[in-house]
């Protein structure tokens, strides 16, 4: 089974697309209060919950590849487990910038 680095910088890339494509307004009259708020949250619950998936996703197919299913590659568990983990190193490395950005406002003088 053979990865290109290239597929995942491409994954990436059309993610950012989707999430700046979320944030332009199709239509402006029928926006009413703040929905950038909602917005957020709702991209940030997406992220964790397709962390949460790729983890579960890792999670299983090593039981199975340890029980000895013979449809599980270890190719596939391994390339399933260092999606997971970067995808879990990249959620925590996005709380921890959001925590120093809310350190760096609560410090402000008002």
């Amino acid at each position: 089974m053979k990865v290109e680095a290239n597929a995942l910088y491409q994954q990436l890339q059309s993610m950012a697309t989707q999430a700046s494509q979320r944030d332009q307004p199709t239509n402006v009259n029928a926006l009413q209060g703040n929905t950038s708020q909602a917005d957020f949250s709702n991209m940030l619950k997406s992220a964790m919950d397709n962390v949460n998936e790729l983890q579960q996703t890792s999670g299983d197919l090593k039981t199975r590849m340890e029980l000895g299913d013979p449809n599980v590659t270890l190719e596939q568990t391994m390339i399933a487990s260092q999606k997971s983990s970067i995808a879990f190193e990249a959620t925590v490395q996005v709380r921890n910038k959001v925590v120093d950005a809310y350190k760096e406002i609560m410090s402000m003088p008002v």
